[in-house]
């Protein structure tokens, strides 16, 4: 099984609407409410593209695109963040992570984005 895009936010609301917006465009998409079940996803489906929140419990973004990159899966990470500070952009980059927003985000940017990057892999 693999996957377009999986989208990982702890907060149900926001995945929710990311979910809805995605599904208009044909793509497959999952979700996953943690790090750990984003680990279990990427290791099963292989998405393409991961959008993925930074600031989550137990496992936060940064750590979970860590492992991430630890497991040799090659996919397109965007990650989302309330965050807008030069020590956590560079830590982002120096992890791979290949996309950084700052929330609040226009959703129709972010779906015309999406759109892009996946032609592109």
């Amino acid at each position: 099984m693999s996957c377009d895009l999986l989208i990982v936010d702890d907060q149900a609301g926001i995945r929710r609407l990311l979910y809805e917006v995605f599904l208009e465009d044909d793509l497959e998409v999952d979700m996953a409410s943690s790090g750990a079940e984003a680990l279990r996803k990427v290791v099963s489906q292989k998405p393409r593209l991961i959008l993925l929140d930074s600031n989550m419990p137990e496992m936060s973004g940064l750590e979970t695109a860590a492992k991430i990159r630890e497991l040799n899966i090659d996919t397109i990470i965007i990650m989302v963040s309330a965050f807008d500070d030069t020590f956590f952009t560079s830590k982002a980059k120096d992890l791979g992570i290949n996309y950084y927003l700052n929330k609040p985000f226009d959703i129709v940017s972010l779906r015309s984005m999406v759109r892009d990057i996946l032609k592109t892999v």
